[in-house]
C-alpha cells in the first residue's frame, strides 16, 4: 500500500494511530502519534484509516454545486496558506492552500532539501475553497524543506489575466511565534500566511516627514512599559503548550527588546526583567544584549530577597 504525507494510519501490530509526517525511505515512514512523538514504522506494519479527516478522499460522495460566493469571513480576498494544528497529534500541522479569490487556482507545490526536489502536490482549487497540500511535525521545523508554490489564476470573466505567481518559502520559528487563531472555513486553529501579498508601496513624502517628527511625537507612538516585565512564557502566550523551546525563546526576547526600547524612549531610570532561573539561556541572552546597548549604564541581579536570581535590573544613563 502506498502512503503519502498527511495520511492518517493505524499500526497493524498495536493499538496506535497517527499521521504520516516523514518519508524516510521506500520501506519506512515517520508517523507522529497523538502524543506528538514521531516513530519510524515499516510500511508493511501500517494500514490506512478510511473516512478520517481531510486527508482521505470521499468515494462516491455527491459533488456540491460550485457557487462563487465569498465565505463569511473577515479575511481579505487573496491566496493564503492556513497552517492548522491537529486536534489529536499536538505536534502535527496541516498546510491548507486557501483560495480566497473569485478565480480558480491551478497549483503545484515542490519541496527542496539539500538540492533534492520532490513534487508534493498538484491540483485545481475552486474559488473560495481550500485543499490540504502538506503535513509535517513542528518538532522537525529546523529540517523542513523549502516550499516552492507555483500558482496560476483562471477566470472566464472579462478581466486582464494575472501573471503567474512563484512563491518560495522557508519556514522559521518566527512564522509561528504569533498567537494561534481560528482559521476561516476550516473549524481549526492555527496560523494564516498570505502568499500573494505585494510589497507595500513606500510613500516618499510620509517617509520624509517621519524623519522630522519631534521626540515627543515619537513618544506618543510607544506605550509606556511597566517597571517590572515578566518574561515567563505563560505570561506572554496562552498557547505556550504548543511551542518548542526555541520558539518560546524568540517570543521572550522579542518582548524583552520591545520593553527595553520603550523604557529608553520614555527616559526610564531603571527597569526590571523577570526571566526566572531555569537553565539560564534567557538570562544569558538578555545580558548579552544589555551589555552592548549604549543607553545602559549598568545591570545587576534585582532584589535577591524577592526574585532570588531570577530577575535583572537595568539602570539607564
Amino acid at each position: 500500500m502506498k502512503f503519502k504525507l498527511g495520511d492518517f494510519v493505524r499500526f497493524v501490530d498495536e493499538k496506535r494511530e497517527g499521521y504520516v509526517t516523514k518519508i524516510i525511505d521506500a520501506q519506512t515512514l515517520g508517523v507522529t502519534d497523538e502524543d506528538g512523538f514521531e516513530i519510524p514504522v515499516a510500511v508493511s506494519n501500517l494500514t490506512s484509516v478510511h473516512g478520517h479527516g481531510v486527508s482521505v478522499e470521499e468515494v462516491d460522495a455527491p459533488k456540491p454545486i460550485q457557487v462563487n460566493v465569498p465565505m463569511l469571513s473577515k479575511t481579505e480576498n487573496g491566496i493564503y496558506l492556513a497552517v492548522a494544528n491537529d486536534n489529536k497529534a499536538g505536534n502535527v500541522v496541516h498546510f491548507h492552500l486557501q483560495n480566497q479569490t473569485a478565480s480558480v487556482v491551478l497549483l503545484t507545490l515542490t519541496t527542496e532539501r539539500k538540492d533534492k526536489y520532490a513534487g508534493t502536490f498538484y491540483g485545481v482549487i475552486e474559488s473560495f475553497n481550500s485543499s490540504l497540500v502538506y503535513s509535517a511535525s513542528l518538532a522537525d521545523l529546523d529540517i523542513w524543506p523549502e516550499f516552492s508554490f507555483q500558482i496560476l489564476l483562471f477566470t472566464k470573466a472579462d478581466v486582464k489575466p494575472v501573471a503567474p505567481l512563484t512563491i518560495r518559502k522557508k519556514f522559521r520559528a518566527k512564522d509561528f511565534s504569533t498567537e494561534i487563531k481560528d482559521l476561516p472555513g476550516l473549524n481549526k486553529k492555527g496560523w494564516l500566511i498570505r502568499l500573494d501579498e505585494q510589497a507595500p508601496i513606500i510613500d516618499a513624502q510620509k517617509l520624509k516627514e517621519s524623519f522630522f517628527k519631534s521626540s515627543e511625537e515619537k513618544k506618543k507612538t510607544v506605550d509606556v512599559p511597566q517597571k517590572e516585565i515578566d518574561l515567563h512564557i505563560e505570561k506572554l502566550r496562552d498557547d505556550h503548550h504548543f511551542l518548542a523551546a526555541d520558539e518560546m525563546l524568540i517570543i521572550q526576547l522579542a518582548h524583552f527588546q520591545n520593553a527595553l526600547d520603550a523604557a529608553i524612549v520614555h527616559h526610564f531610570e531603571k527597569i526590571v526583567f523577570i526571566h526566572g532561573s531555569g537553565n539560564g539561556t534567557l538570562r544569558d541572552k538578555i545580558h548579552k544584549i544589555i551589555s552592548k546597548n549604549p543607553h545602559i549604564k549598568t545591570y545587576m541581579d534585582a532584589k535577591k530577597e524577592k526574585f532570588s536570581y531570577g530577575a535583572t535590573e537595568v539602570v539607564f544613563k
